[in-house]
């Protein structure tokens, strides 16, 4: 059972297509987080234990006792978040270009790319997809607001830091793009050492953003891992 959890400003169709390699490897589920596509939220802000409380009761409603998880970006930090707090559902966690350096000065850099009137201006096939895959989430300019604030208290507050990192048992893999310009592959290395069973793995001629990433490649390393940690759990 493998779970896929997208990233910020994305949605479950971010996944579709990694879920379409891996289908005939076992069984996947994708989940929507609330307040992004057509999933609405009852909440004015986001906040990553929301999301995670969102993936519990996702297992529950399902009936499922135990599930490894892949989380893009901030799919990845809802994922170690869960595995560290509830590790009884998680039996292991790969992400990919998830930020785990966050400081007030990285959330200011980050927010400064989600206001809305630039990127229409800068980037319209940008604003325009958000806008068609942010339906029943208030728009796509509430979900840019919401992202913010999540961010802004994150560079605050980080909630997967070295202390939560180092009491993840599980096996995790770490995977971060070498041309990543969001997260470091010196970040990544440094949150890989602090689990006690995590491992660092580089992507070659991999950017940031998901809809560049090399799905047959993910796939390849996503399903090399989690075969290799399901025989050895």
């Amino acid at each position: 059972m493998l779970i896929l959890i997208h990233g910020a400003l994305g949605s479950a169709a971010q996944m579709a297509p990694l879920a379409d390699h891996l289908r005939s490897t076992r069984e996947i589920h994708v989940v929507e987080l609330e307040g992004h596509g057509d999933t609405p939220t009852a909440h004015d802000a986001f906040a990553i234990d929301h999301f995670t409380d969102q993936i519990r009761r996702f297992l529950n409603q399902h009936g499922i006792e135990r599930a490894a998880f892949f989380g893009y970006s901030m799919g990845g930090y809802v994922a170690l978040r869960l595995a560290a707090e509830t590790p009884n559902v998680v039996s292991s966690v790969a992400t990919l270009g998830t930020k785990l350096a966050w400081s007030p000065e990285v959330a200011a850099r980050e927010t400064s790319r989600l206001d809305p009137i630039t990127i229409r201006a800068t980037v319209p096939k940008f604003a325009d997809a958000l806008e068609r895959r942010h339906t029943g989430a208030g728009g796509w300019e509430t979900v840019l607001s919401r992202t913010a604030a999540l961010m802004t208290e994150l560079g605050r507050q980080p909630i997967v830091d070295a202390s939560v990192i180092s009491r993840i048992t599980q096996p995790v893999r770490l995977m971060v793009g070498d041309r990543d310009n969001v997260v470091t592959i010196d970040e990544t290395a440094s949150a890989a050492r602090g689990l006690s069973s995590g491992e660092l793995c580089v992507l070659p001629a991999t950017p940031h953003p998901f809809e560049q990433v090399k799905i047959p490649l993910l796939a390849t390393v996503l399903i090399d891992f989690f075969d290799r940690t399901r025989a050895s759990a």
